[in-house]
């Protein structure tokens, strides 16, 4: 599988952006996807992330509320809205999927396998 993002962006706090990935190479049928985030000089991070049968998706704390992951099966694009952002979100957006990944690993970043080369969004103040 390979995984392009696009969608990022400067936006000023409160703003809205959606980020996309296109998959490429393979369907995500019986992939878990997700996001990561990476900022400056920091770790990678989980935002969001969503199994393949389709339960309820699952979010890191901070952007509960915000943000929402959704996937398209037929175009095979994964995204996500971002909405009241805040500088805070600024970093660097990471697309990914996997298989055969168990609920308590889900926002660990070597969970899984493919990665797309990550979009920028920098949310001003």
């Amino acid at each position: 599988v390979q995984l392009q993002a696009s969608g990022g962006g400067l936006v000023q706090a409160g703003g809205s952006l959606r980020l996309s990935c296109a998959a490429s190479g393979r369907t995500f049928s019986g992939y878990t996807l997700g996001w990561f985030r990476q900022a400056t000089g920091k770790d990678r991070e989980f935002v969001a992330a969503i199994r393949p049968t389709n339960s309820n998706p699952f979010y890191v704390d901070s952007v509960k509320g915000r943000f929402t992951i959704s996937k398209d099966r037929a175009k095979n694009i994964l995204y996500l809205q971002m909405n009241i952002l805040q500088p805070e979100d600024t970093a660097r957006y990471f697309c990914t999927a996997g298989q055969g990944i168990i609920l308590s690993n889900l926002r660990v970043p070597a969970s899984y396998e493919y990665w797309g080369q990550g979009t920028q969004v920098t949310v001003s103040s």
